[in-house]
Formats: structure tokens, C-alpha cells, sequence
């Protein structure tokens, strides 16, 4: 059997593995082996699709070192860095994607607060790091570094109704 391949000193956490260690540790260990999704998959094109339309006229898309922000905007003197879902079924692993930008932009010397955007539903949420959130993104960061090196992926596990629209499904249950 071959070996999987060893995760690269430069490896970064990053935006999608938080959202996706959130969701399914299997798919952020994955994701951090370059395993690449099943491209044809309904609802990674539809995620995509919606994201590159979704906003177009205020979309400022930005890529600031290992972080890729979907919105930037400014709303007074208040810096505002978005995220656009398809839809808030995985809010919480959004709400924890976002955090993680505000706390790496924080590190950067950059004060910024957050908005979930879900242009499907017609729905904003606001996200502010405080020190409930920091703490939570802290403990999240150690969890991905364990996770991420190890040799092995974890075993497959049922997320319920994340499984069935997973571009990864193939790698838990072909």
C-alpha cells in the first residue's frame, strides 16, 4: 500500500480547512494532502457559482497572505470582511471560517469585524471576535496542527446530512 503523502513544512492553516475540520475532520485532512474533490460534484459548482455572482458589484475579493477574503468593505471607519455561503446549513463552520480570518487579520495588526452573507436566503450575520471566539479559534488551530499531521486520515464518520452532498464522499464511502 503507498504511503500518503507527508504534510510540507510550509503548511498553512487556512480559511476552507477550518470550515472543513469543522464539518468533517477527514475532509480537512484531505484537503491539507492537496486531495483534490470530485470537480464534477453538483454542489461544489453550485457553491461556486453562487459565490462568484453573489455581490458582484461590491465584491472586492482579497488575498492577503495564506487568508482569501471573499468581500472587503469598509462601512465608516469600520473595516468589514465578508464571507458568502450557499446556504447557512453549515453556519456554524462559517461562523468559525470567518472568526479565523478576523483573528489572523488581528495578528497582522488589522482590527476588523465580520459578516456571513447567505444570498440564497436573503441573510446576513454579523460576526465580531471577541474573547470567547479568539479562545474558540486557538484551541480549533491546535486541533487542525494534530489533525493535519498525522500519517492517516481519520476514519469515516456519518455527518449526517453532510455526507450525501460531500465532494470527498468518494474517499469515505466508494
Amino acid at each position: 500500500m503507498e504511503q500518503p503523502s507527508k504534510v510540507t513544512e510550509e503548511a498553512t492553516i487556512v480559511g476552507s480547512l477550518v470550515q472543513a475540520y469543522s464539518i468533517c475532520p477527514r475532509q480537512a485532512w484531505l484537503m491539507s494532502r492537496q486531495v483534490t474533490p470530485d470537480e464534477d460534484n453538483v454542489y461544489l459548482q453550485l457553491g461556486r457559482l453562487i459565490q462568484s455572482q453573489a455581490y458582484s458589484r461590491e465584491r472586492k475579493e482579497l488575498h492577503l497572505g495564506h487568508l482569501a477574503l471573499d468581500l472587503i468593505k469598509r462601512e465608516g471607519k469600520t473595516l468589514v470582511v465578508a464571507e458568502v455561503k450557499k446556504s447557512s446549513r453549515a453556519s456554524g463552520a462559517a461562523r468559525l471560517q470567518l472568526g479565523f480570518y478576523l483573528y489572523e487579520l488581528k495578528k497582522m495588526g488589522i482590527e476588523a469585524e465580520g459578516e456571513l452573507l447567505f444570498p440564497e436566503e436573503r441573510y446576513r450575520e454579523a460576526i465580531i471576535l471577541d474573547e470567547n471566539l479568539e479562545k474558540e479559534i486557538e484551541e480549533l488551530k491546535k486541533k487542525i496542527w494534530a489533525l493535519i499531521y498525522q500519517p492517516l486520515p481519520p476514519h469515516p464518520e456519518k455527518r449526517g446530512r453532510f455526507c450525501g452532498k460531500c465532494a470527498y464522499n468518494e474517499f469515505c464511502w466508494a
